[in-house]
C-alpha cells in the first residue's frame, strides 16, 4: 500500500451513523456477501454448461473482479461514506451519473436478498421430500412453489428484524455466521479432495473449451455472468457500503476489500475443482457427463438428478458415501444464504441512505433510530425486494439480472477513480492502486464485457428496470426544490453509453433475441473500443476540481450543518 502525504481535500461525513466496526468486522461484511448461495449452486451450473473447462471461467471472472475490487479499495480509502458505490460517481461526474449509478447500486442490493431466499428454498426442499403434499421447490421446473414464496417472504422479514440491532451487535452476529460460512466450504474442499477422480476432467471437452465435445469459448464467456460465476464473487463492495460505520476506515477499508476477495477467489476456484473431481463417475457415465446432470424437459426426473439439482454439493457428498458431510452442507444451505441475504438488506438500507444524502431519494431515507440504523430505508428495501419475487421465480432466473445490475454499478467506480486521479492528484490515498492510469480504463472495459456477455435478453429487461427507476426518481425531483440540479450537458455520454451497450448487445453474439451481426471475437473488440471512447468522454465531461470539492464540502458537515442545509432550501449533495 502507498499513501500520499499531502491532503488538501476535505472528506464527506455522514449523519446519525456510528463507527463501531473494526477491520475483521468490515472484512467479514464483504466475505459473508461473497460466500453465499453462489458457492452452493455456481459450481453446478458452471459444470452443467461447460464441463471441466468451467475452472477457466472461475479464474477469468476472479481476475476481473479482483481488478474491480482494487479500484473500490482506493475509492473507499479516499471517501469512507455509507453507500459508497452510489456516491463516488456523484462526487466525480455530477448528478446525472450519480443518479444513474446510484440507482444501479440500489437495484443490485435490493435484488440479492430474494435470490438468497430462493437458495434456501431450493436446498430446503430435501427436508420436505417425505411429505409430497408440501413442496417449496420444484426440481423439474427449477422454480419455487407458492409455499416457497410464502417462506421467502417470512425469511426476508427475519432479515429485516435482525437489521434493527445496533451495528456493534449486528457485526458480532455477522462475524459468527461468517466464520461458519467460510469454514464449511473449506471443509468440503478438504474432504472431497480425498474422493477425487482425475478421469472426470477428460469429459465434455476436458479443460479445453473448444476440445472435442466441449462447450466452446463463446459459451464459456456467456456462462461467466449467466451461470452465477460473477454473481458468486459479488459482495466485496459491502465494506464500502458500510464505510460510514467502520473504525479507522482509511486503513481498514482497503484491507477489508482486498482480503475478502482474495479469500473468496481461492475458495471458489477450489470448489469448482473438487465438484468436478469428486462427482461419482458412474452417474456421469449414465448421463453423458456433466452436460446431462439436469432434469429432462419432458418425462420423469430420476431421484439422483433431482437431488443434484436441489442440492449440488450435498448430492456429491451423498454419492461419495459421505452422509455426514451431506447433512452439514444441507444445514449450511440455510446459514450461508441467510448471512448473505441479511447483509445485502443491510447494504440496501445504507445505499438508500447515501442516495438520500445525495438528495436523489427523499430525505426521510436518512432517518436513523437510536442505534444508528436507517430504518425507513431498511423497510423500503424489504418491500421492494418482495417486488422481484414474482417475475423471477428461481435462483437461476434472477442471477442474470442481479449480475448485470451489479456490474453496471461497478462500472461507475473506474470512471470515478479516473476523475479523482486527474482532478484530485494531491488527495490522501491510504491505498493507491499501482498502474491506475492503465487499470482504471481497463477495469471499465472488463465491466462492460461482463455486461455484454450477459446477453441481450437480460439487458433489455434491465433497461426496463432502469427506465422505471428514472421515472420514480424524476417524480421525486419534480416535487423537491432541494433536489440537486442536473447538468444534462455533462451527462450526454451516459445516454450514449447505455444506448450503445444495448445496440452492441442486440447486434452481438450473446442472446437470445440478438441478431448476431457482429462476428465472435470482433464483438468484444467493439465493446473494448466503445468502452474507451465512453471512458475518456466521461473524464472530459466530469466535474471540475472546484465542483468536486464543493460536492464534498456539502457532505462534510455534521448533523447541525445537514439540518441547516435542508432548512435553508439549499442543495446538499
Amino acid at each position: 500500500m502507498a499513501a500520499e502525504s499531502v491532503t488538501t481535500v476535505s472528506r464527506p461525513a455522514d449523519v446519525g451513523l456510528k463507527r463501531e466496526m473494526g477491520l475483521i468486522g468490515a472484512m467479514w461484511t464483504s466475505e459473508t456477501s461473497i460466500i453465499g448461495s453462489g458457492w452452493l449452486f455456481g459450481s453446478y451450473f458452471a459444470a452443467l454448461a461447460l464441463g471441466p473447462s468451467a475452472i477457466w471461467a472461475w479464474c477469468i471472472a476472479g481476475v476481473a473482479v479482483i481488478i474491480l475490487a482494487l479500484v473500490h479499495a482506493e475509492l473507499g480509502g479516499m471517501f469512507p461514506v455509507a453507500g459508497g458505490t452510489a456516491r463516488f460517481p456523484h462526487l466525480a461526474l455530477g448528478s446525472g451519473a450519480g443518479i444513474t449509478f446510484g440507482f444501479f447500486s440500489w437495484l443490485q442490493a435490493v435484488t440479492v436478498a430474494p435470490i438468497e431466499c430462493y437458495a434456501v428454498m431450493q436446498y430446503g426442499q430435501y427436508w420436505f421430500d417425505s411429505h409430497p403434499g408440501f413442496t417449496i421447490f420444484n426440481a423439474t421446473t427449477g422454480n419455487v412453489t407458492h409455499w416457497g414464496f410464502v417462506l421467502t417472504i417470512v425469511l426476508m422479514a427475519i432479515f429485516t428484524a435482525v437489521n434493527f440491532l445496533a451495528m456493534r451487535l449486528f457485526a458480532r452476529v455477522n462475524n459468527v455466521i461468517t466464520y461458519w460460512k467460510v469454514a464449511i466450504p473449506v471443509l468440503a474442499i478438504i474432504v472431497l479432495l480425498f474422493k477425487f477422480h482425475g478421469h472426470n476432467f477428460s469429459l465434455n471437452g476436458g479443460l479445453n473449451p473448444s476440445g472435442a465435445g466441449g462447450a466452446g469459448w463463446k459459451e464459456l464467456f456467456f456462462q461467466i455472468p449467466v451461470a452465477g460465476i460473477v454473481f458468486a464473487y459479488l459482495g466485496f463492495e459491502q465494506a464500502d457500503q458500510l464505510a460510514g460505520e467502520v473504525k479507522n476506515p482509511q486503513k481498514n477499508l482497503p484491507r477489508a476489500i482486498i482480503g475478502s476477495i482474495a479469500i473468496g477467489t481461492l475458495i471458489y476456484v477450489m470448489l469448482q475443482v473438487v465438484y468436478i473431481g469428486s462427482m461419482n463417475p458412474t452417474v456421469l457415465a449414465q448421463h453423458g457427463g456433466f452436460f446431462g446432470l439436469a432434469c429432462p424437459t419432458k418425462g420423469v426426473c430420476s431421484v439422483t438428478i433431482t437431488n443434484i439439482v436441489g442440492g449440488p454439493f450435498a448430492a456429491v457428498a451423498g454419492l461419495a458415501l459421505l452422509s455426514w458431510l451431506a447433512i452439514i452442507l444441507r444445514l449450511d444451505a440455510f446459514i450461508s444464504p441467510y448471512g448473505t441475504g441479511q447483509m445485502y438488506l443491510t447494504s440496501t438500507s445504507r445505499v438508500g441512505y447515501g442516495l438520500a444524502r445525495n438528495r436523489y431519494y427523499p430525505s426521510i431515507f436518512t432517518r436513523t433510530d437510536k442505534y444508528g440504523v436507517p430504518w425507513i430505508s431498511l423497510i423500503v428495501g424489504f418491500l421492494f425486494g418482495l417486488v422481484f419475487l414474482l417475475p423471477f421465480p428461481s435462483w437461476h432466473d434472477l442471477v442474470g439480472l442481479v449480475t448485470s445490475a451489479s456490474v453496471l454499478m461497478y462500472a461507475g467506480a473506474p470512471l470515478a477513480m479516473g476523475v479523482f486521479r486527474q482532478k484530485l492528484p494531491d488527495a490522501s490515498r491510504p491505498y493507491k492502486m499501482q498502474g491506475g492510469a492503465f487499470f482504471a480504463p481497463f477495469a471499465f472495459i472488463i465491466a462492460n464485457l461482463i455486461i455484454y456477455w450477459s446477453g441481450f435478453e437480460t439487458l433489455w429487461k434491465l433497461g426496463v428496470a432502469i427506465i422505471l427507476g428514472y421515472l420514480l426518481i424524476l417524480m421525486h425531483f419534480s416535487d423537491n426544490p432541494r433536489a440537486p440540479k442536473v447538468n444534462w450537458s455533462k451527462s450526454i455520454w451516459l445516454a450514449v453509453y447505455l444506448l450503445g451497450m444495448g445496440i452492441i448487445s442486440w447486434m452481438g453474439q450473446f442472446g437470445p433475441e440478438n441478431t448476431g451481426r457482429i462476428p465472435f471475437w470482433y464483438d468484444m473488440l467493439v465493446v473494448a473500443i466503445f468502452s474507451l471512447v465512453i471512458y475518456y468522454w466521461a473524464l472530459y465531461s466530469a466535474n471540475s476540481r472546484e465542483e468536486i470539492e464543493e460536492a464534498i464540502t456539502q457532505q462534510a458537515g455534521g448533523a447541525e450543518d445537514w439540518e441547516a442545509h435542508v432548512g435553508e432550501g439549499t442543495q446538499p449533495a
